[in-house]
């Protein structure tokens, strides 16, 4: 019986997480054209995701894992803090600055991901990493089609502080995935992230349930796909590929997004972002296809 490499079905985890993740701004569209605001979606988006994930929990009987209060801290962080400030610091750089200049500055995070990871967790930085998020920093703003006029300041630094925000969750999750797994992380995480957001909704009074009914499909949508398959998927592959791999591997995210706008918007693409596209793939399958390169390096 052959087994599966659990490098290459750590890859497969992220880019099904990168493709689920890929569908938020659809699903938000639809919603948002229904009356749901931002801050009403995002809460039911984790309070839905954590409904579920808890039930299956009682089911399995997975809710009496015992966690140290360490591990809840983390948990906390990663939901309750890193990932609700990366939400919230991103949607607002959208309205300072166009939303491909926002989408490319929060796609360095790769760069910050794999500084910490060797400050932190010792993880190396090779030469061939390095070139890939080169690659894919290139190929995204092809594809985004970045404009750089009329360029408000306070955007730029909103947007950079979703990326280092993105960045500590995925170095603290990848810390907190070898001690609990990814299944629990997820619940945990979607109901802090539930709970933060809940929290600020009430002080800046912007939970809206007054919205047509049939934005409740969009809302499931980016429920079920974005958060719980995205969710279990990514810490899923975090745990097998590590931070730095998972990070820039998740870079074909904005790529699946143009194409799916493309398909569903009739949004038509240029060469130059199907080339740009192309350029991202390739600087994940360069992560994919040298990943032992290193390993062998050291052995020797």
């Amino acid at each position: 019986m052959t087994t599966v490499n659990p490098f290459y079905l750590g890859s497969l985890y992220v880019f099904i997480s990168a493709a689920a993740f890929a569908m938020i701004p659809i699903f938000a569209l639809y919603a948002y054209q229904s009356g749901v605001n931002v801050t009403t979606l995002l809460f039911l988006r984790f309070l839905i995701a954590s409904v579920l994930f808890f039930s299956c929990f009682l089911v399995t009987k997975s809710f009496r894992l015992r966690l140290t209060r360490q591990q809840l801290l983390y948990l906390l962080l990663l939901g309750g803090f890193f990932y609700t400030l990366q939400s919230m610091l991103y949607f607002s750089a959208v309205a300072y600055i166009p939303a491909s200049l926002a989408a490319l500055l929060l796609y360095t995070f790769p760069i910050y991901v794999a500084i910490l990871a060797y400050l932190l967790d010792r993880e190396p930085i090779s030469r061939q990493t390095v070139t890939s998020i080169v690659l894919a920093m290139a190929g995204l703003a092809m594809v985004l089609g970045t404009s750089f006029g009329q360029v408000q300041i306070i955007g730029v630094v909103l947007a950079l502080g979703a990326a280092v925000s993105y960045s500590l969750y995925i170095v603290l999750g990848n810390r907190v995935v070898k001690q609990i797994s990814s299944y629990v992380v997820s619940g945990y995480v979607t109901l802090f992230a539930a709970c933060s957001l809940f929290v600020i909704g009430l002080a800046a009074d912007g939970l809206r349930f007054s919205f047509a009914g049939s934005a409740w499909w969009a809302v499931l949508g980016v429920s079920l796909v974005c958060t719980v398959l995205a969710f279990f998927t990514f810490f899923r592959g975090l745990a097998l590929v590590g931070s730095t791999r998972a990070s820039v591997l998740s870079m074909i995210e904005p790529v699946v997004t143009s194409l799916l706008a493309a398909l569903l918007f009739a949004d038509r693409l240029s060469w130059l972002q199907m080339l740009g596209g192309a350029i991202v793939l390739v600087g994940a399958m360069l992560i994919v296809t040298t990943r032992e390169k290193a390993k062998v390096e050291q052995s020797g």
